[in-house]
């Protein structure tokens, strides 16, 4: 038990609005004679000390933190060895292009693997793979700094819908027009 109060410990240290979310690697650093981690994480679920949103990153609920932006922190997390944007129906929606706004869902266009990732009753990560390059998108993109990911203009948005073949039912009239 003295590992788990351990962890408490040092991520009540850690924990701030800005420093919430923690991959394993971070946590084994709070507890380095810990024989068994993914044991110890666990128990610390169980406890109520952390949250596991998906698997390889845990919420630490701090007073505070960015709900609304804890999906888009997870995916940049995750997946932050790989170039990803966020585009798709989550950029066109933000932008007014869409009529409806995708609820608990976050899409992203990314340099590794297609895989949807379920967050449990947070929502779902759904990374789409491109082989473009940033240097071949960079007038496209901007960062947001407080989703921590690159996000995709409407026009290159729209251009990853068509290419990826998905529904553009929901594209509306005026949106279109305002891209064009």
């Amino acid at each position: 038990m003295r590992h788990i109060r351990l962890l408490e410990r040092t991520l009540h240290q850690w924990g701030s609005p800005e420093r919430y979310l923690f991959a394993p690697s971070d946590l084994a650093a709070a507890v380095p004679d810990c024989p068994n981690l993914n044991v110890l994480l666990s128990r610390a679920v169980t406890a109520g000390i952390l949250q596991r949103v998906c698997r390889g990153i845990y919420l630490y609920p701090v007073k505070d933190y960015p709900a609304h932006l804890l999906l888009f922190h997870a995916a940049a997390r995750l997946r932050s060895a790989h170039f990803n944007y966020i585009s798709l129906e989550t950029a066109l929606s933000d932008a007014g292009i869409i009529s409806q706004i995708p609820m608990g869902r976050v899409t992203l266009m990314s340099s590794g693997r297609s895989h949807v990732i379920d967050c449990g009753n947070l929502g779902s990560l759904e990374f789409v793979h491109t082989n473009q390059k940033p240097n071949q998108l960079a007038a496209e993109l901007t960062f947001d700094s407080e989703c921590h990911l690159w996000r995709a203009s409407p026009r290159l948005a729209l251009r990853d819908l068509k290419a990826t073949r998905r529904s553009q039912d929901l594209i509306s009239e005026g949106g279109l027009n305002a891209i064009i």
